[in-house]
This record gives C-alpha cells, sequence and structure tokens, in this order.
C-alpha cells in the first residue's frame, strides 16, 4: 500500500506540544500500559481495546464521577474522600527522581479532573490538603502542556483568590511536605509568578515580594540599603506606621515578621538551603578538609539524591525567575544577598559535583541576575561607566575601612584599584587574616552577613562574600564581545542549554525566558542573543548528525580517517591552513582576523551536487570537523550507550566564512567585488576547489590559549571534513552579529514605546490618544465610497457635511477632510469600535463623554473637489472599492496617528485591505514622511505590495527589497534594479516629452538633452507661461472662450483622448487647464527626480540613492531587515513609519530589529509610528526546539507579549471569506466576530455543495485494516485509513466536477502530508479525469492561505497530540470557504477540553459523512440547510466504492460521446 517515500528525517522534527494521552475508552500510550498492569495485570498485544482499557482504576472514577460520556446523564455528588484517595494511590510520590507519576497525571488531567470536579467542589475553607495538592499538579501539567492553566478559574473570582492563598498558606497547616510534594508547590510558584499578567495571581504574589519583605532583613544590610536609596526612607515610615494603625486595629501580633508576606519567602530560601547543605549529597562526614575534598570530586552518582536535585534546580529557576522581572526584584534582590544564597551554592557540594552541571549553570545564571547593571528602584539600565564608578567608590570605602581598622590589610588599603579588584589578588590579600579576624570585617564592620549565620564559621564561605562583594565583574557588552558566533562541539551536544527533541518539560534547563517584562533593552537583546544563538546550534547539530552517518568514516590501515560514504552537504578536506593572523584591534586581545584555506575535490560529485559545491557565495556559513573514528566498529549495543559525537568520532566543529573560492588553476569563481568582468567569466578548471575563509576570532583566541595553557590538540591540524548548510536556514550569523551590534550600540528606541516595549508603566501610554502632534484634521481620500459609508463609520455621532466655505453640504461625495472629535482622544480610543483594552474605559462612562447637553457630539466634515488630475488616462488616481466597516476605520484612524497601532486581524476580515488603506492615507496626510513595510513571508509581502500598487501611491515611490520580488504578480519590477531601470526608462520617455512640448512652443528642442536642461527650460519657458496665463486670466473672466483661445500649451496636449476645451465655460475650461499645467508640473517634477539617476554613474550608487532618497515606501522580510541592517545603517537609511504585517508569526528579536534600522538625530529615535497587524490567536512563530519553545516561550511574538500586557488593540470583527456556519466553528475564539453581508447574501455562499449534505462535516475514521496511527519514524506521524478517504472523497469530489484549484488537503503531521501526496500520485494525479489537488499540506505552512474545499485529516488516534494548542485549531478551521470535511477519530477529540467549543458543532452533525448521491454534477441548486436525501457512508470501502462507481459512470458517458 502507499507510504511516504524516503526523505530527510531530520525535516519532519516539527515543533510540537506535549503528547498527550486517549481520554477513556481510547488508545494509549504503552508506557501507561505499564501503569495500568499494576493495579489490573497483565495487557496483552500492541494496541488497547476498549474493554480493556475500562479495566483501569482511574478511567472506572473518572467515567463514573467526571468525564464527559454521552450515555450518563447525572453523576454522582462530590466526595471529597474520592480526592483524597486518588492522590494517595495515583498522584503521590514518595521515592524515586521524579516528582509526579507524570502518565497519571496527564490521564487525570486529559479527563477533565480539575475543570470538571476538583474546581467547581473546592472551597477556599474546607478543602482538604489532598484537594490543594491535586489542583497544584493539575495547573503545573496545564503549563507544561503549554495549555490555558487559569482559564477554568475565573467563572469564580473570588474563590480563585482563596485558592491562591491557601497555597501560600499550605506549608504553615503543620503537615510536612516530602521532597516531591515540595518540588510541586515550588514548580506552581514559578508558574503563578511567570503570570503576572492575571490580575488576581499578580494581585496574590506580588504581595510576597513588597516593600514589607525588608522587614526580614538583618539590621546591617538594610541600613545599608536605606543609606544607598534614601528615597525609600519616607516610604518605609508611612508603611510602618499603617502596620501598626493595623495591628491595633485587629489585635493581631505587632510583629510584622510574623505575617505570612514578610515570612514566606525567606522560610523558602531557609529551607532549600537546609536541603542543599545536607540532603542532596549523602557523603559520610570526613575527619579532616582534605578527605572531604577528595570525595567532592568522586563519580559516585549513588550520593546524589535525585529529587533534592531536582528541587534545587527548580529553586535556580525559581530564584532566576524573580530576579529578572522589575516587579519581583526590587525588594527581593536584598533578600538574596543578605543570606548569601549565591556564595552559598557556588561553595556546595553540589556545584562541583559531576552530577551538578545543570545546578551549576543555574547558580552562574542567578549570580549574573543578582549583579545585574540595573537600578533597581528607578529601572534605569546603568552604563559601564556607572558600573565601573560603583565599584571603584565599593572598594575605596572598603580600602578606607582597612586602612583605619584593620592593620594586617595595610596593603590592601594602600594598592590600587586595578592591582586588587581580580578574584585571585582578593583571595590573596585576605589570606593574611584568620577565620575570626575575617568573620569580624565580614559580620561587624562591613555588616555584610549576620553573626547567627552558621556558615560564618567557614574560611572560604567568608572569601567567597568578601571576594564576590568587591571584586570586578566582566562588564555584558565585554562577554558577549568575546563570545563566538558560532557554536563548538561542546555547546552542541550540552543538554543543559540545547536539549534533544523529546524535552518533557518535566525539569529545568540553564536557559533564558521570554516572558513578559524585561529589566532593561540590554537584559532583552542578551536573553534574545542567547536563545537565538543556541536554537541556531540547535539546527546545526541535527544537520552534522545528518552528515555523519552517511559520511561512514573509519580508520585506514596507515592510521588515517577515510570515508566510505559520501552526502551531499559535506566533503572531505585534502588540506587545511592557515594563512593570516592579524594583529588585535586597540583594547583587543583576539586577532583582528583569521584566514584560512580549504582545498576539496568534487570530483565525486554529480554535475547537479558539483554546481552547489561551486556555488559558495562570499558571507557564506561553513562548518569545519575533525572525525576520527574508533578503530573498530561499534556493535548496536555499544553504540546506543554513547552520545553522537562519540559515536561517530567526532573531535571538533568549528565555524567559518567564505571570503572567496577559486579553481584548480587559481581562477577566481563567484566574485561579487567587480574584479573579474561578466564577459570575462569562464568556467571553473579542474576538480579541485580552494576556499578562502575567515574563522571566528573570539574561537581561535580560545583554541589557541587553551594550547598554550593546557597543553591541548591542536585543533586546526585535525579538520578533515567541510559541511555547508541550506542557504535559507543558513542566515543565523548575520542575524546575531545584528544583535551583538545593538547591543554594544547606545541602542535608543521611541522615548514613547520605551517602558511599554519592556513590559512597564501604563499600558495605554503609546496609544496615540496620548501622543503629542496628533492629526487633528484628516484627509481620508478613497476611503469612504460615499457620505453613508462615512456615517455608517461613526455610528455614535452626528455627522456634519460642511463646504470649504462652511455652508452645509446636502449632496456630499468623498474625499472627504474629518475633523476628529476630542472624544476620540478623551474616552482613550474605546469610542473607535474594536479598541479593546483590558481595564479600559466604561462603556457608559464614553456614552457620558460623547453626548453634550443630552446631545450626541458631532463629527465635522468637509468636502472638497479634488482638483483635476490631468487630461491623460493615467494622470487618473487609482481608487479603493472596499467598503470598509467602522471597526477597520477605527483601526485606519489609529494607524495614521503617531504612537504604537495594534491591529488583531481574525481570518477572513481584511486585514491586509487595512494596512494598506492605512499606508495610503498615510502617504496622502504625511508626504515627506517613509514607511518601511515588514512580514514574515515574501507571500504576505507580495500580497500585501500588490495591494499597494492599486491605490494612488506612485509606482515610482515603492519599493520591494529581498529575493521574493520576482513572485510578484505584476508587470512592472520592484526590486532595487528594477526601480533603477525604470527610473532611467522613464528619464527617456520625459525627455522625449519635454523635446515634444519645446516644439510646440517653437523652440529649440535641446533643452531635452539632460534632467538639469530640462530643468531651466521649465524656470524659463513654462512656468513663466503660465503666470502670464494665469494673469491674464484675472481680468477676463468673464469670456467663455478665453481659455481655450489663450492656453499656452494648448497645442502639447492636442493629443488628449477627449478635448480638452469646448470654450462654453470659462470655470470649466479653467479646472481643465490647471489639470494640464499639473500634468506638466507631475513631469517636470519626476525628471527633477531623475537628476540624481543622470549624475550617479554606478548602478550600485543608484540603487542606494533610490532606497535612502527616493523611496518612499519601502518593504521587506524580517529575515532580509537582520542580514543587511549594518548595510542600512551605512547608508543613512532613514523612516518614520513602521508597519509590520503577520506580526504575531514574528519572532521577538525579528520584531526589534526592524526598529532599529536608521541611526538616531540627536540622540532620539526617529520612528514615530509603529503599526503592529496579526492575529495571537493563530499560530505563533516557529521554534523547531521544543526546550525553547516551552521553557524560554522563544515561540511569543512581541505582538501576543503586548496583548497579554494589555496594550489596546482594534479588533477587526467581520470576517469576508468563509460561510457564516463554518465561521462559528472557530469565531468563539474572537470577542464579536460576525459576518460581512458579502458572504450572506451572494448566491455561492447560499447554495450548497454539491453531492454533500451538508457544507462542513466532522468525519469518524476507525482503524483501517487493524491500525490507526503509525509513527515509521519518531514524530513522523501517519494514519492510512484517513489517507485513503480523505483521497477517495477528493475524488468524488472531482468526479462531480469541482475544479481541482478550489480543494486544498491539510493535515496536521508533516508524515501524513506525504502519505497523502504518495496515494494521490499512484490514485489521481496522471488520470486527467481527476488530477492532483491545489494544495497537499500541513496546516502550519497553510496560515495565511485560504481554498474553496479543504478536506482535513488529523491522523492522530492514540492522543490528541499538537492539535491541543486552539491556535492550531482556529488555523485549520479558518481556511475552508465554501466547504469543511474533518476526518479524525471522534472518541478522542471530543473529550478534550480546548477545543470542545469547535467539536460540540462538529458533533452536532452525522459523524458518518452525509452524501446526497441525488447530484451528479456542479453545480447544484438546492441551497445550503437543505440536505435532500441523506446517504450515510458506512466507511472507507464504500467511499471507495461510491469513488469508482462515479468514475465508471463518467467514463462510460464520455466513451458514448465519442463514439
Amino acid at each position: 500500500m502507499a507510504t511516504a517515500q524516503a526523505a530527510d528525517y531530520y525535516a519532519y522534527k516539527r515543533p510540537h506540544v506535549a503528547e498527550y494521552p486517549a481520554p477513556p475508552g481510547m488508545e494509549i500510550d504503552e508506557t501507561i500500559l505499564k501503569s495500568v498492569e499494576q493495579k489490573t495485570g497483565p495487557i496483552s498485544g500492541n494496541t488497547i481495546t476498549l474493554n480493556e482499557i475500562q479495566r483501569d482504576r482511574i478511567t472506572k472514577i473518572a467515567n463514573a464521577n467526571w468525564a464527559i460520556s454521552r450515555d450518563v446523564v447525572s453523576k454522582p455528588a462530590f466526595n471529597p474522600s474520592l480526592v483524597d484517595e486518588i492522590y494517595r494511590t495515583e498522584l503521590l510520590v514518595t521515592s524515586g527522581s521524579k516528582s509526579v507519576p507524570l502518565q497519571r497525571v496527564m490521564v487525570l488531567e486529559v479527563s477533565q479532573y480539575l475543570e470538571n470536579y476538583l474546581w467547581p467542589n473546592f472551597d477556599p475553607d474546607n478543602a482538604t490538603f489532598e484537594h490543594l495538592m491535586s489542583m497544584i499538579l493539575m495547573v503545573n501539567e496545564k503549563f507544561r502542556e503549554n495549555v490555558p492553566a487559569w482559564k477554568c478559574f475565573h467563572d469564580r473570582d473570588d474563590p480563585f483568590e482563596g485558592f491562591l492563598r491557601r497555597v501560600l498558606l499550605l506549608k504553615q497547616q503543620g503537615r510536612d511536605l516530602n521532597m516531591a510534594e515540595k518540588t510541586n508547590y515550588l514548580i506552581f510558584l514559578i508558574h503563578s509568578f511567570q503570570s503576572l499578567e492575571d490580575e488576581i495571581v499578580r494581585g496574590t504574589v506580588l504581595k510576597l515580594v513588597h516593600l514589607q519583605l525588608w522587614h526580614s532583613l538583618s539590621s546591617g544590610r538594610f541600613q545599608m540599603e536605606l543609606c544607598l536609596h534614601p528615597q525609600l526612607i519616607k516610604k518605609w515610615k508611612t508603611m510602618v506606621k499603617k502596620e501598626a494603625k493595623e495591628a491595633r486595629r485587629t489585635g493581631m501580633s505587632s510583629d510584622p515578621r510574623d505575617k505570612l508576606e514578610v515570612k514566606f519567602l525567606p522560610m523558602l530560601i531557609q529551607e532549600f538551603l537546609e536541603i542543599l547543605d545536607s540532603k542532596v549529597i549523602n557523603s559520610p562526614k570526613h575527619s579532616d578538609e582534605k578527605e572531604r575534598l577528595i570525595n567532592l570530586y568522586q563519580d559516585d552518582e549513588t550520593l546524589v539524591d535525585e529529587a533534592c536535585l531536582l528541587y534545587c534546580e527548580r529553586f535556580m529557576e525559581f530564584l532566576i525567575d524573580l530576579l529578572s522581572q522589575l516587579p519581583t526584584r526590587r525588594f527581593f534582590r536584598a533578600v538574596i544577598e543578605d543570606v548569601a544564597v549565591v556564595a552559598k551554592c557556588r561553595l556546595s557540594t553540589l556545584y562541583t559535583h559531576q552530577r551538578g552541571k545543570l545546578f551549576a549553570q543555574l547558580v552562574d545564571l542567578l549570580r549574573f541576575y543578582e549583579g545585574f547593571e540595573i537600578d533597581d528602584h528607578v529601572g534605569t539600565q546603568l552604563s559601564d561607566d556607572d558600573v565601573l564608578l560603583a565599584h571603584c567608590s565599593r572598594l575605596q570605602a572598603f580600602q578606607l575601612l582597612a586602612f583605619k581598622e584593620i592593620p594586617k590589610l595595610r596593603d590592601l588599603a594602600l594598592a590600587n584599584v586595578g592591582s586588587i579588584e581580580k578574584r585571585n589578588d582578593l583571595c590573596k590579600r585576605l589570606s593574611v587574616l584568620s577565620a575570626e579576624e575575617l568573620k569580624d570585617v565580614v559580620c561587624n564592620k562591613l555588616k555584610l552577613l549576620e553573626n547567627s549565620d552558621p556558615c560564618v564559621e567557614r574560611m572560604d564561605f567568608l572569601t567567597e562574600v568578601m571576594v564576590s562583594t568587591f571584586e570586578k565583574r566582566q562588564s555584558q557588552k565585554e562577554a558577549i564581545n568575546a563570545l563566538p558566533l558560532y557554536p563548538n562541539e561542546q555547546v552542541m551536544w550540552d543538554e543543559s542549554v540545547v536539549p534533544s527533541i523529546n524535552y518533557t518539560g518535566e525539569g529545568c534547563l540553564a536557559l533564558p525566558k521570554l516572558n513578559l517584562q524585561f529589566l532593561t533593552l540590554h537584559d532583552y537583546l542578551l536573553r534574545n542573543f542567547n536563545l537565538f544563538r543556541l536554537e541556531s546550534t540547535y539546527e546545526i547539530r541535527e544537520d552534522i548528525q545528518d552528515v555523519l552517518p552517511r559520511l561512514a568514516a573509519y580508520i585506514n590501515n596507515e592510521g588515517e580517517t577515510r570515508f566510505r560514504g559520501w552526502s551531499r552537504m559535506a566533503v572531505p578536506i585534502k588540506e587545511f591552513k592557515i594563512t593570516e593572523v592579524k594583529q588585535p584591534n586597540i583594547g583587543e586581545v583576539k586577532p583582528s582576523a583569521v584566514t584560512a584555506e580549504v582545498t576539496y575535490s568534487v570530483s565525486r560529485y554529480t554535475s547537479q551536487i558539483r554546481s552547489e559545491w561551486n556555488g559558495l557565495k562570499e558571507h557564506d556559513v561553513l562548518f569545519l570537523l575533525s572525525v576520527r573514528p574508533f578503530l573498530e566498529p561499534l556493535s548496536g549495543e555499544e553504540a546506543s550507550k554513547l552520545s553522537v559525537p562519540e559515536r561517530f568520532g567526532l573531535q571538533y566543529v568549528r565555524g567559518c566564512e567564505v571570503i572567496e573560492i577559486r579553481d584548480e588553476d587559481g581562477n577566481l569563481m563567484n566574485d561579487f567585488t567587480g574584479r573579474v568582468k561578466r564577459e570575462e567569466w569562464k568556467p571553473p578548471k579542474g576538480e579541485l576547489r580552494t576556499v578562502v575563509l575567515a574563522l571566528d576570532t573570539a574561537q581561535y583566541q580560545m583554541d589557541v590559549n587553551a594550547i598554550a595553557e593546557k597543553d591541548a590538540e591542536d585543533i586546526y591540524k585535525t579538520f578533515n571534513v567541510m559541511m555547508r548548510r541550506k542557504p535559507k536556514e543558513n542566515n543565523f550569523k548575520a542575524i546575531l552579529e545584528s544583535i551583538r551590534d545593538l547591543m554594544n550600540e547606545a541602542c535608543i528606541v521611541p522615548e514613547w514605546l520605551h517602558d511599554i516595549f519592556l513590559g512597564y508603566g501604563n499600558p495605554s501610554a503609546a496609544q496615540w490618544t496620548n501622543m503629542p502632534d496628533t492629526l487633528d484634521i484628516v484627509d481620508f481620500k478613497d476611503t469612504f465610497l460615499d457620505a453613508d459609508h462615512l456615517r455608517e463609520s461613526f455610528p455614535d455621532y452626528d455627522v456634519s457635511f460642511l463646504h470649504p466655505d462652511g455652508d452645509v453640504d446636502k449632496f456630499p461625495k468623498p474625499p472627504f477632510h474629518i475633523t476628529l472629535p476630542r472624544t476620540l482622544k478623551s474616552a482613550a480610543n474605546q469610542v473607535l469600535p474594536g479598541a479593546t483594552k483590558r481595564g479600559g474605559v466604561d462603556g457608559d462612562i464614553v456614552n457620558k463623554m460623547m453626548e453634550t447637553n443630552g446631545k450626541r457630539e458631532q463629527i465635522i466634515v468637509e468636502t472638497y473637489v479634488p482638483p483635476d488630475p490631468g487630461p491623460y488616462p493615467q494622470d487618473q488616481p487609482k481608487k479603493n472599492n472596499v467598503r470598509f466597516t467602522p471597526v477597520q476605520i477605527g483601526a485606519v484612524i489609529s494607524g495614521i496617528q503617531p504612537g504604537l497601532t495594534m491591529v488583531v486581524g481574525p481570518p477572513g476580515t481584511g486585514k491586509t485591505d487595512t494596512a494598506v488603506q492605512i499606508l495610503n492615507v498615510l502617504y496622502h496626510n504625511c508626504p515627506s514622511q517613509r514607511t518601511l513595510i515588514i512580514t514574515h513571508s515574501n507571500q504576505a509581502l507580495n500580497d500585501l505590495f500588490e495591494k499597494i500598487m492599486q491605490r494612488d501611491v506612485p509606482a515610482r515611490y515603492l519599493l520591494r527589497l529581498g529575493q521574493g520580488e520576482q513572485e510578484l504578480a505584476t508587470d512592472v519590477e520592484f526590486s532595487r534594479q528594477g526601480r533603477v531601470n525604470a527610473m532611467l526608462a522613464r528619464r527617456l520617455e520625459l525627455l522625449a516629452e519635454v523635446e515634444r512640448l519645446a516644439k510646440t512652443l517653437h523652440l529649440p528642442e535641446d533643452v531635452g538633452y539632460t534632467c538639469e536642461t530640462a530643468g531651466y527650460f521649465w524656470l524659463l519657458h513654462v512656468y513663466s507661461r503660465w503666470e502670464q496665463f494665469l494673469a491674464a486670466c484675472e481680468s477676463n473672466q468673464d469670456k467663455a472662450s478665453f481659455v481655450k483661445d489663450r492656453f499656452p500649451f494648448k497645442e502639447f496636449f492636442s493629443d488628449t483622448p477627449q478635448p480638452v476645451f469646448i470654450g462654453l465655460s470659462f470655470e470649466r475650461d479653467m479646472r481643465a487647464a490647471k489639470g494640464c499645467f499639473r500634468h506638466l508640473t507631475t513631469m517636470f517634477q519626476e525628471l527633477e527626480e531623475c537628476k540624481a539617476f543622470e549624475l550617479l554613474k554606478s548602478t550600485a550608487d543608484r540603487a542606494n540613492y533610490l532606497m535612502t532618497k527616493q523611496a518612499k515606501v519601502v518593504a521587506m522580510t524580517c529575515t532580509h531587515a537582520a542580514l543587511k541592517r549594518k548595510d542600512f545603517l551605512q547608508l543613512g537609511f532613514k523612516y518614520d513609519n513602521l508597519l509590520m504585517e503577520e506580526s504575531a508569526q514574528i519572532l521577538e528579536i525579528e520584531t526589534f530589529i526592524p526598529m532599529l534600522l536608521q541611526r538616531q538625530e540627536d540622540g532620539h529615535a526617529r520612528l514615530k509610528r509603529c503599526i503592529l497587524i496579526g492575529d495571537h490567536h493563530q499560530l505563533p512563530p516557529v521554534v523547531k526546539n521544543m526546550a525553547f519553545q516551552k521553557y524560554s516561550h522563544m515561540d511569543q511574538s512581541l505582538f501576543t507579549r503586548f496583548v497579554r500586557l494589555g496594550i489596546p488593540y482594534v479588533e477587526l470583527n467581520a470576517q469576508g471569506r468563509a460561510r457564516p456556519s463554518i465561521a462559528k466553528l472557530y469565531n468563539w475564539r474572537y470577542r464579536q466576530l460576525g459576518d460581512l453581508s458579502y458572504v450572506q447574501n451572494e448566491r455561492v455562499f447560499q447554495l450548497a455543495n454539491t453531492g454533500f449534505c451538508y457544507e462542513y462535516q466532522l468525519v469518524d475514521v476507525p482503524d483501517h485494516r487493524g491500525m490507526g496511527e503509525s509513527a515509521p519514524v519518531p514524530w513522523f506521524y501517519q494514519n492510512l485509513g484517513e489517507a485513503e478517504y480523505v483521497v477517495s472523497v477528493y475524488m468524488y469530489m472531482r468526479l462531480l466536477g469541482y475544479p481541482a484549484s478550489k480543494i486544498s488537503i491539510l493535515t496536521t503531521y508533516n508524515g501524513q502530508k506525504h502519505l497523502i501526496r504518495d496515494v494521490i500520485r499512484q490514485r489521481c494525479a496522471s488520470h486527467p479525469l481527476i488530477g492532483s489537488p491545489s494544495k497537499v499540506t500541513t496546516v502550519d505552512r497553510f496560515q495565511g492561505q485560504q481554498n474553496d474545499y479543504i478536506l482535513l485529516s488529523l491522523v492522530r488516534t492514540r492522543f490528541v497530540g499538537h492539535l491541543r494548542d486552539v491556535r492550531r485549531l482556529v488555523v485549520a478551521m479558518s481556511r475552508a470557504r465554501l466547504g469543511l470535511y474533518v476526518f479524525c477519530r471522534r472518541s478522542l477529540f471530543e473529550q478534550c477540553y480546548e477545543l470542545q467549543p469547535t467539536f460540540q458543532l462538529l458533533l452536532q452533525r452525522h459523524d458518518r459523512l452525509a452524501l446526497n448521491l441525488d447530484e451528479t454534477t456542479c453545480p447544484t441548486e438546492r441551497f445550503v440547510g437543505d440536505t435532500g436525501r441523506i446517504h450515510l457512508v458506512s466507511g472507507l470501502e464504500e467511499m471507495e466504492h461510491i469513488a469508482m462507481n462515479k468514475f465508471y459512470q463518467l467514463y462510460q458517458v464520455l466513451c458514448m460521446l465519442f463514439v
């Protein structure tokens, strides 16, 4: 039977959410079977039947008490003892390294245990400990699975707050938690502090990190903090008075340290330190220090308590999260320093233990954030000078103290700062003090610690505290500049920072997180730099792992590495040599450049692959590998125990960049410098190629240091393989360089955007209503089709139409000038339909603000007659024909004003039309400003650009950059070269027109020789004649034919399609004359713009001028912007407005970089407007590594983060894509998504789908030949039954006459996509009556596209899979216009809580395909809702039979026709 064709396995490793077990009654994973067997005995077979799953205890309990079931109408009353029993027998972990029995928790969570049982029956006052812990586990599981966790709680806000309060009080209820419970409790706290956008969660947890937390500080630390921040003294005194007053009123304890908010976090820290000190590593006590140190480094892993280790790692994550957000960091950092958490962790046994590698990395990350360069109480970033000044002041103060009071430190006191600021120097200087003396310095003189701290008796601890306080730390800029951009083998296979694809979310990682807020812009860039670098590292690692087995390396008899196999993407190296190492730049240690040459042969490759290697270009990134395999082949068992580098003998990996490539004769290939002229280029000679490479200087310096200091192997003598990557996947270096350049600059975002960008301040601060310099009067040009359209767009206002002279216009016609009313500002944009803001202005208040003296406020609209554009057809402006909705008008108004505009565009609501109209109105109201358009994909950019060309924006002002320009469906080229050629061609046309004009004026024709001579001609002969004509007209307005007789350019305009003047009306002819002169003005204006192209001789200079000066609208993808940022800065590229489409699909950093493609002007950013258009309810940016997606939230776009922060946005509310009934499948996800009249009234939407009873339907597909889903390789899911069923329905549709171009087949997995393509290739593609559908692709790939009919295969039968991400469901349901047919396993998907709204609608109809077999050809005259005679298809076999019958019937008809 048809199967997927061989393909690159790694191409299918798509991001996915956690795997979920089937609900009761479904097949489940074998890992669950083990748990079932423990309770019910062994189960045979590879699959599990309904009867077998019913034997599981959890399944029986769920079915009886809370699971949704079609068979059971009522459920028994809530039983608290049942919750207790489930917790004790199923959820409680008493031993082992896991904090939860993951499979049991998954089964309970997917059965809606939390939503249907725990939460509805939760009473904050009476809930048991087991009930509370069960809810904590379910919430944690939801976060692990990346599904909304707090959603179900908001139906009861008061109990929700009570639940959170009970959680905080849990440890004070006298019950000891075991280690697994402590870990789960801690994970819940981590999730809570990462959910500050939730008002109730925020209000509860932020009390734990408020100023009152300082009651727990030691007296010395407390005084130190108040001295450093005197502005807090008044606030502190006010708080203390308030607390005392409250204590007297309630009669409670007057000691504030007894309050939960004060002692909660210190108690947690103390508990952690106890576990770290005594429970993680159960090593025996040793009599002397030497024996302890020897034991410290032993590799016996049995000494490590895995449960305690996981707790310690999670606690580090918790502290890092608190220090990396300003609201939680502000007062908490002092508590961390007061207890010296970092010092105690660094000196712990676990820090240097083999099993403590991840813990050590997390401690280092905590240390980094503890000393982050920020003023905690003001929120401003500290410059390098500020940090250095603070360090020197701190050290000098200590020197002064030492000089006065510590005689033994006299040498330290008199030394210069530079000689004592390093760690080794400080340790050496402090070693002269005894333990008691050092303790006195730390605890009594400096007051860094309390005497009661048990660790102050340890000399190494006291020294560590002193050193960490006074040593000079490497600045963040120095650290990032010293970091190699290319990953090496050590980073690639470090599972702590680059986890494998099968990351489950059970543990933490040494990775930064992208959440709601960032400390500074530098912090933002640093986190994104690290994550983007590691994501690229993961992709590079996958490519290397694909290449190595193909090469089949072995050791020959001479002991040299040779290769039996071959790879398309890698070649053996014949010779490698370093040719140049340049001196370092001033102030640097690393070389300024390192150049190498690599020689390789292309003799063994086919012409296609050879051309790919010959096609290497300048700046392409390559990787040098050192491969040294084992002498003897490994057995399967041996190989399985080794890592990939060990298995294939990979020793080293180094990245490099191509400078140039030469053939065997030394001739330059692929020259981009102009040294080799195009006509002189010759095909490469020979089979040997020599490529000149630029090595990473930072990595080279590190390698050289290792050789010198550690006597390490010379890496650069071992390289024997060179690997390349696909060009589209290999642009990471340029993007990383752009981020690093931003970190080295004084990175300035607009002041109006700065705080919001970091996640602080008023969410509405950047909205246009709060911005200066707004446009009070706006010319909307062709936005409104007529006066009624304008009235409909402002339903809450009285619209008054006036002539320019102030008289009422009774018959108004567009275009219109609109004076925006004050209420649009005073109501914070809530008046604009669709403007949405959490906590916004109340609707009643808005209505009162709009009503003045009982009347609605007026909008003053001034009508005007646009000037005559000219007598030729090309002079006529292009006009909009879209009847925008009121909400779209609101988006246009917001978009043309300064500030931040966010537009949420649900599927089919006209996001692109709205964006284009914003650009159109903006161009005409601010003609001197330049706009940058950014999208995620070339397809979206081309769609947007094609629509811009249909508006009244001159083509000469449009420019499209990047590689996708050739896909534009236009006759005009809009690339830089195309626009230059167009301008040069236009120049010749215009000069010819100038010569013709001169001839009609009886002047010499050489005035059209150049643009400069044409300019003189304009001033001397054209404009002067026009002025004389106007002067003459002033005194002859009573003569009807005067304009016709005296117009000076009448002969030039004699070739117009219609006569220009009629001679019957002076006013009419004068208007036509002005139109003619406007044509001439435009002509000479264009010539003036062409002058630069005449003066500049090189193509590059002309193209750069076009981009930096000429173009008013420049469009590119976000990737192109990141790649070319340095070039844009060098050229002086400038823009005033930024419009970003698909912004919910763009990575945070790829959204940020386009905001900074220009240099500052006088220390200020030039950017005036930022318009973000997207839909956070659809799929996010693609992140291939699961860990970066789930743990670090790297797939969160800037658009989504702004929505989470509560920034106001306009949500478009009328879709014009799909039938209203189909739109209901996904419109529940949006606030008020309705339908345009077009989809309600057009006949194509009213008629039914021929041959189908319903316009949409869910089709239940059982096992086919005893099998449901399968996976030939991991994550490559297939379902043969669904594939065959979908193809049979497709054949049926084609035989009824449906066009193939109107049908697309979608699926949720790449494996199924290839399987369906294979089935179609065998059964349909070659047949003229059927052929292939428009597309067979995945839901993810089809985002942003649509078709009339969609056949959707959901594939999974054992687990819901990544469709549980509702964003993917929205995309899947919203691609169809007229027909949607979903093929899946009903009993699996109907149980999924997140998908309920959609599947409840789908399941209101038959779950067997309902056909109308009475209809034989398209189209039908039957209307939607009229099913006709319903025939329910029993299954796949009958559907195949129906399709074949249709085929034979059609075949017989065709035979009769041609006989």
